[in-house]
């Protein structure tokens, strides 16, 4: 596949590149190389001539990938050191596998095939990559879908999968992620990532630190305030609100941009009134006739995601509803007052919070039979077909815990269909 490039501007949008500059470290990598600020800038070359990321780029990118996409839910080390292994950061890196017979593309090694069907059915559509494989050599595309693969390798089969499991998964495939062959691999991964690690360390400096949080809290992107994400109808609604507007209130904010709150690692998350809120509204207008009340909603937010806006781990968004099953809920069983087209959807809580409300009334009569709120709780967390006492009771002890968050847990957990 004939790609060529020369600039970093030649393979990255002007605003991507303006986040690039804003990085304090890329900036005096770059400035110290001699360029000047917004102006083009050559990528790297080893001695063979091949075109590569350094690892403070390396790390940029990764960075600006996860705060936009996979916040609180991939960490960069795991980017960074998965391209040290599979490409050595090679913008332009290919690798065809005679017994798959795919070519693997770029930073991340990814198959364009396995970037098509993560834009199809997974709905990760930020690039549109089907008939366009040569996309995947530039470097925010390539790792946006490396992230996306390991997000869904995650939770592959409806498990919660472990660290090494998805790295070995990530470079064997499933079938070999307890595969011999992928052994070796998972340990130069630990060293890389250990090393990469211990080096930022070392070089942190805590004036650049608070830098830092202020160009990425600053982007300009708006991904830490409500406006940005949810509807001005919705935003009314919040607003209108009692609590809301008095907590709003309180913390200054005005309409038109209504920050977010942010952990110490400028990670957007609700309040618990701003998450009774958003359940209110939603069961209000959408679910008055299904008996469900807020806390059992807010409840579940807690235990999903802490909370956090992009949801934890393996679960996306405030109620951990994956692209799949709000696609689903939406076009199979009939739930479309919000839009879901792409996994970005499910980072509006309110649509997120929409979803899983339908997901928790579905469950309600999960094959045809009135269920119990503890049923539902621990098939809304582990899964439906696999509800025991021994395996999942664990979800309904942390539920229980999060709904004394919430009001009398005493009286929500009586014996009817939902609450």
């Amino acid at each position: 596949m004939s790609v060529s490039y020369k600039y970093w501007n030649d393979c990255v949008k002007e605003g991507k590149m303006k986040l690039l500059w804003k990085n304090p470290e890329v900036r005096k990598e770059w400035v110290d190389a001699g360029f000047e600020t917004n102006g083009k800038v050559l990528i790297s070359r080893d001695p063979e001539g091949q075109l590569y990321l350094t690892q403070t780029e390396m790390r940029a990118v990764a960075e600006t990938v996860i705060r936009q996409h996979f916040n609180s839910q991939i960490e960069p080390d795991m980017i960074c050191a998965i391209a040290e292994i599979a490409s050595g950061r090679q913008l332009l890196a290919e690798c065809y596998d005679r017994k798959t017979k795919q070519s693997r593309i770029g930073i991340m090694q990814i198959a364009p095939e396995i970037a098509e069907w993560l834009v199809r059915d997974m709905g990760y559509r930020k690039y549109e990559v089907e008939g366009n494989p040569a996309m995947l050599f530039k470097p925010f595309v390539n790792v946006y879908f490396g992230a996306a693969y390991i997000k869904w390798l995650s939770s592959c089969d409806g498990k919660e999968r472990t660290e090494e499991f998805v790295i070995r998964a990530y470079n064997g495939g499933i079938k070999k992620a307890n595969h011999k062959s992928t052994v070796d691999y998972f340990r130069r991964y630990l060293s890389i990532r250990d090393s990469l690690h211990t080096n930022r360390e070392e070089e942190t400096d805590p004036l650049q630190i608070s830098v830092q949080a202020s160009v990425t809290s600053g982007s300009g992107e708006g991904w830490a305030c409500w406006d940005f994400r949810v509807s001005p109808e919705d935003m009314e609604e919040l607003w209108r609100h009692p609590q809301v507007l008095k907590e709003w209130t309180k913390s200054g904010e005005r309409h038109g941009r209504v920050r977010f709150s942010l952990d110490p690692e400028n990670r957007p998350y609700l309040s618990q009134v701003e998450v009774k809120a958003v359940a209110e509204i939603i069961i209000s207008q959408h679910f008055g006739s299904k008996g469900i009340v807020p806390s059992a909603l807010a409840a579940l937010a807690e235990v999903c995601s802490m909370r956090f806006v992009n949801g934890v781990r393996t679960r996306t968004g405030l109620m951990g509803i994956d692209y799949p099953t709000a696609n689903w809920l939406s076009k199979d069983v009939g739930y479309r007052a919000y839009k879901v087209k792409s996994v970005d959807d499910l980072y509006n809580p309110f649509v997120s919070m929409y979803f899983g409300a339908s997901y928790f009334a579905w469950l309600s009569q999960y094959e045809g039979r009135q269920r119990h709120l503890q049923f539902i709780v621990q098939a809304y967390l582990g899964g439906p077909t696999n509800v025991n006492i021994q395996d999942t009771i664990h979800f309904w002890k942390k539920y229980q815990q999060a709904l004394s968050y919430y009001g009398d847990q005493k009286k929500n957990q009586g014996s009817c269909c939902i609450l």
